[in-house]
């Protein structure tokens, strides 16, 4: 008799071990599509590939391509360029680093659009400048003016999906720049 309930107590033992063997590895699992799912929901609010509404929708991320400069004295170099721009709706901060083998410039702007009004606050650090500038856009497409003491340029971007153009014209410094963006 005590054979039995000794074999009886092992036989409960085990199924008790194996029950709770099966609730760990349940809880693993619901942790794990916990933490796949949080991972999904985070990857897709922040995303730039995905819609977004707002004057700078499309644009956020970052873009990689090349161009050309056109320096003041008529000489022409090919750049490579690395743009970054960070939406949040009606604001965006965009980082455009251009450079070839001789000339490199680092363009930062802060703007905020009001309906197709752009303004905002721009710096280019490699020649310690920085001024305001004003324009118009929206839907991808957007002329900006950008003013400081003794520098003005004018600023076109287009983005369409995953591409985007540059052009820059300016008075003094260089005198254009065309720059082609992918993603």
């Amino acid at each position: 008799m005590g054979r039995q309930q000794a074999c009886r107590a092992a036989v409960d033992g085990k199924r008790l071990v194996s029950k709770i063997h099966r609730i760990s590895e349940l809880l693993l699992s619901a942790r794990r599509l916990t933490f796949a799912a949080a991972f999904a929901i985070t990857t897709f609010a922040v995303s730039p590939s995905h819609a977004q509404s707002g004057p700078f929708a499309g644009m956020a991320g970052t873009w990689h391509g090349g161009g050309s400069v056109t320096l003041d004295d008529g000489s022409r170099e090919r750049i490579r360029c690395r743009a970054t721009y960070r939406v949040g709706g009606v604001n965006m901060a965009m980082s455009l680093t251009c450079a070839s083998d001789a000339y490199k410039f680092n363009l930062q702007a802060d703007v905020v659009a009001r309906g197709s009004a752009i303004s905002g606050n721009w710096s280019e650090s490699s020649r310690g400048i920085s001024g305001n500038l004003q324009g118009r856009g929206g839907a991808g497409n957007f002329q900006v003016a950008a003013s400081a003491g003794g520098f003005n340029a004018n600023l076109s971007m287009r983005t369409s999906g995953n591409r985007q153009s540059v052009s820059i014209s300016a008075d003094s410094g260089f005198r254009s720049a065309s720059i082609s963006l992918a993603r």
